[in-house]
């Protein structure tokens, strides 16, 4: 999702914990979370060796030690069409079609519902182990207590046909996007309190302990329905970015600014009960599903996707080894790559982002059996000014810069769809700091990638993430696989159809949105079948120089 990189990042500008900073820089001294020292990595090893890769296997559990898997991701709103009833469809309705008129018309996206099993065939002309998907809640259950059953019949005849092709289903339950029940966005003000109808979502004082149980009691019905078949399961995708965008500033549906006013009342409540959620959906899940589907010794492996950027320290737009910057950027790290995983590992939560869980929540601790990883961008952080309550830091934003921004370590890092720079090392600086930081956590780096049309692009950032991957494992990182970001173009939330993630570029010109492979599915798809990264892709895509230029840097 990769704007929502960016879609975050819009909310950065007004909150204690953002994501996207424009071009990042770097470091001068080793930092925490995302620190090259210089901006620059070195290997031990042969820089162009072959890398191979053993088959794919548990996300979780010691079973899936040194295993690894090849896969790509999506997400339902961002693909499906007829689907009328999640916040988005409303929240980017036309005006005068009844809707808010937000944004860029969702519509039928690029028709993935339709051209689900169409889609499994590109799949298959990769060589793909797995496929991270969402299940649409609001199609499932388009009103409270309200069961679609040929919604639920459509996603297991796709988990069948997944599986017939020898594609192993991972499934996200929460993806950026609710029923309309569940906060309206048409009634951000809930003018009647929670009811049937709009719960009033997922900071309200009652409702959004409501939203949370009933999150759970969907999470439980989809194990029901298909922990039989499916083993890997994300309760929610990349939380902090989702409250930012829709509770921070309000430019995800439901639209609520609450870091813009009281933040302990009006935004740490929808905090604390979405990690709740995480909790009870973890317990739902658990107890729904004990079916090793794939007989790799572990019946379901639970946990939540994280995002994460390469954060650097700044002032006056120069790399910064001032106290104040550098306390800056760790606050925003704590908050923004650290808080929720420490939340389950520990048992608690965080009042007031101050780096300390101060409130215990002992139901919380251990509820975390994998997470994922999503890795974007590179950004820099100021504390001088620090802007930003609580966390007193400032990161760049586009032209919300005061100081924070610095140039890229490279021109061609850029990535001018996103206004955000890719710095692919990143990636390895990323996962070394987690693994160091929870040795005991398996890793599966489940969003990466890049808005581009070029494809030699694409193809340098799935090989440099491969390397960055491989480096870490080297390193003694539990790392188990690499989704790409995305199978095909998509609705990228606020920034529309003009960002091009796809390994599939999607023609929105033609009737049926014909898919054509670019030269990342090309590339990608030789290193799967031949379980092997080979010297001549490395010498040829990877390594730590420019990418490939693009037109708009």
């Amino acid at each position: 999702m990769r704007s929502l990189t960016q879609l975050s990042l819009l909310a950065l500008a007004a909150l204690p914990f953002q994501l996207t900073a424009c071009d990042g820089g770097t470091e001068s001294t080793t930092g925490t979370g995302g620190g090259t020292t210089t901006g620059e990595t070195t290997s031990s090893t042969d820089p162009t060796a072959a890398i191979d890769y053993p088959a794919l296997g548990a996300v979780s559990g010691d079973s899936g030690k040194g295993s690894f898997r090849f896969g790509a991701a999506s997400a339902a709103t961002q693909i499906e069409d007829q689907n009328t009833n999640t916040d988005w469809y409303v929240w980017t309705l036309p005006k005068d079609q009844g809707g808010l008129g937000k944004g860029t018309f969702v519509g039928d996206a690029v028709k993935g519902y339709t051209l689900a099993e169409q889609d499994i065939d590109l799949m298959v002309e990769m060589g793909l182990d797995s496929y991270r998907f969402s299940i649409e809640w609001a199609r499932v259950e388009p009103q409270k207590d309200q069961i679609d059953e040929a919604a639920l019949q459509h996603y297991s005849d796709f988990i069948d046909a997944l599986i017939a092709k020898g594609i192993r289903p991972m499934v996200t339950i929460h993806h950026f996007s609710n029923p309309l029940w569940i906060d309206d966005p048409r009634d951000a003000g809930c003018a009647n309190g929670p009811t049937d109808q709009n719960l009033c979502g997922w900071n309200h004082p009652q409702g959004g302990a409501m939203v949370a149980e009933q999150l759970a009691e969907h999470a439980k019905l989809i194990a029901e329905r298909f922990g039989d078949r499916v083993d890997d399961w994300c309760t929610l995708n990349e939380p902090v970015n989702y409250l930012l965008a829709g509770y921070g500033v309000g430019n995800f549906p439901p639209g609520k600014s609450g870091i813009l006013g009281n933040i302990t009342e009006e935004f740490m409540p929808a905090v604390r009960n979405f990690m709740n959620a995480h909790a009870l959906m973890y317990d739902a899940m658990k107890d729904a599903d004990t079916t090793d589907a794939d007989g790799d010794g572990v019946a379901a492996s639970v946990g939540f996707t994280k995002e994460a950027g390469e954060w650097v320290a700044a002032a006056e737009n120069e790399i910064s080894e001032a106290e104040v910057d550098v306390k800056a950027k760790e606050g925003v790290l704590w908050v923004y790559q650290y808080m929720f995983a420490e939340a389950f590992i520990q048992g608690g939560f965080d009042t007031d982002l101050s780096g300390d869980l101060d409130e215990p929540h002992p139901e919380w601790k251990g509820k975390l059996d994998w997470m994922g990883v999503q890795y974007y961008f590179r950004a820099g952080v100021t504390g001088s000014p620090g802007l930003l309550p609580l966390v007193a830091a400032t990161p760049c934003f586009g032209t919300f810069d005061f100081g924070a921004c610095v140039p890229p370590l490279d021109p061609t890092y850029a990535v001018p769809d996103m206004e955000y720079e890719h710095y692919p090392q990143g990636l390895y600086n990323v996962l070394s700091d987690f693994g160091k930081r929870w040795p005991k956590l398996p890793l599966t780096v489940t969003e990466s990638g890049i808005a581009t049309s070029v494809g030699a692009r694409r193809a340098e950032v799935i090989v440099r993430a491969l390397e960055s991957i491989d480096r870490a494992q080297k390193e003694g990182v539990d790392v188990r696989g690499y989704y790409h970001w995305s199978l095909t173009d998509n609705f990228e939330w606020a920034l529309g159809f003009k960002p091009h993630f796809g390994l599939y570029e999607v023609d929105y010109s033609s009737p049926d949105l014909t898919r054509t492979p670019t030269l990342g599915a090309t590339v990608l798809g030789e290193i799967i079948k031949a379980r092997t990264l080979t010297t001549d892709h490395r010498k040829t895509y990877g390594g730590e120089g420019p990418l490939t230029a693009e037109s708009g840097m």
